[in-house]
């Protein structure tokens, strides 16, 4: 009697949780992501380094130190590859590149290992963007879906929000997929045209805490159209 009591107990507690995360707005659904990630809100003062390394099917790992001062808006990346080391030093507009700690490097070393300006905006974005989710689908021009959908991913089910962004922002189609109990994050997905099921899905393992932010500790890069493994990225602390 008491194992049939406690079963329907828990059957209970399962319908009013699973229950309580469909009745969810959009805004909602990522207002506890947002809690579970930041609890107290330390992104928008983040001040802090750590290091990611990616390794890729055929090519050399890559190790890459990233510091971020938003307070200061200053920048910095300092990348190890092939033996060779590049940084880029963003500050308030500014931006300071070198190659093997010179400032003095040659256009075909620039173009091999894609020294300029442009490029360092993008990784600043790039890793800004990816290791400040949840938090950064608060960001000007992105656009929340309305509705929540409730999808099965490798065998779980998920909560899930879509993501539209201004065209100056990005013109792809995100979609990210939240645990319906803790509201972590563990799978994201993009596509460039969602007809084509091109694009690309990301598997989240584990988490590192930087900073008081629950970080996803590995993040598993696929191909939407075939699962094709393209590489992983792997957080760690300094």
């Amino acid at each position: 009697m008491k194992k049939y009591f406690f079963a329907l107990l828990l059957l209970g507690v399962l319908s009013v949780s699973s229950l309580s995360a469909q009745s969810l707005s959009a805004d909602e659904v990522l207002e506890k992501a947002i809690a579970f990630h930041d609890p107290n809100g330390n992104w928008e003062n983040l001040n802090t380094t750590f290091k990611v390394v990616m390794e890729t099917p055929s090519r050399p790992k890559r190790t890459s130190i990233i510091g971020v001062d938003f307070p200061q808006q200053k920048f910095t990346l300092n990348v190890e590859k092939k033996g060779n080391s590049y940084a880029y030093e963003m500050d308030k507009g500014s931006c300071e590149i070198t190659l093997n700690g010179s400032e003095d490097f040659s256009e075909e070393e620039a173009e091999e290992f894609q020294l300029n300006c442009e490029r360092g905006n993008f990784m600043k974005d790039y890793y800004t963007y990816l290791y400040g989710l949840p938090m950064k689908l608060n960001d000007p021009g992105t656009h929340l879906d309305p509705k929540v959908y409730n999808k099965t991913f490798k065998g779980k089910k998920y909560v899930v929000l879509k993501v539209t962004y201004d065209a100056e922002v990005g013109t792809d189609t995100w979609y990210f997929y939240f645990d319906p109990t803790t509201y972590a994050m563990e799978v994201y997905q993009f596509y460039h045209d969602e007809s084509k099921n091109d694009g690309e899905y990301i598997l989240l393992k584990g988490l590192e805490e930087i900073s008081g932010i629950k970080m996803p500790k590995t993040r598993a890069w696929y191909m939407n159209k075939d699962n094709k493994y393209l590489g992983t990225d792997t957080l760690e602390k300094i």
